[in-house]
């Protein structure tokens, strides 16, 4: 698989609120579903462009012939929690187990102890996320907390489990 790791750019506007739909329809381990994210394409590019000046945002994207596959942001936090960040990735689903998520999680990883110097990176995941929940841990995550229902969809709800990495 040839695939590339690389900052979005206003012009993945378009595909890149294609690809939170897809992704959003292909499981439920998401804030989201099939309905994706409720930007314009114009509101999405301007959201880019900023992204890229941002002193307190990493986000790339893994793309496999221009198309995308997967992304990851870790966002900084504000004043005094600005030693950490807070972490998110998705992969379509056919890319799943093939190398992309821990690709994408290293490549942020590294930029978020050099650029963002922050020193803990938090997340949360669905309790039953096993495959997330193994990537995380890969990478030196650690669980120190559950938040009971979560989730809810429909009217069911869902545990999440609070993660941290302590940077090295």
């Amino acid at each position: 698989m040839n695939y590339t790791i690389e900052s979005p750019v206003p012009e993945d506007a378009e595909q890149l609120l294609a690809y939170l739909k897809q992704v959003g329809a292909e499981t439920d381990n998401l804030s989201f579903g099939p309905e994706g994210q409720p930007f314009s394409v114009s509101e999405e590019r301007d959201f880019i462009a900023a992204s890229q000046n941002s002193k307190t945002r990493i986000w790339y994207a893994a793309k496999e012939n221009g198309k995308i596959i997967g992304i990851c942001n870790i966002d900084a936090l504000p004043r005094r929690f600005s030693h950490r960040g807070e972490l998110g990735i998705s992969v379509i689903r056919d890319y799943w187990n093939k190398g992309i998520g821990s690709a994408l999680m290293e490549k942020a990883l590294e930029a978020a102890k050099n650029s963002l110097r922050l020193e803990i990176i938090t997340l949360e995941v669905k309790s039953d996320n096993y495959a997330a929940i193994h990537l995380y841990e890969k990478f030196g995550f650690e669980k120190f907390g559950t938040y009971k229902k979560f989730f809810k969809k429909g009217t069911e709800y869902f545990d999440a489990d609070y993660m941290n990495l302590y940077m090295p």
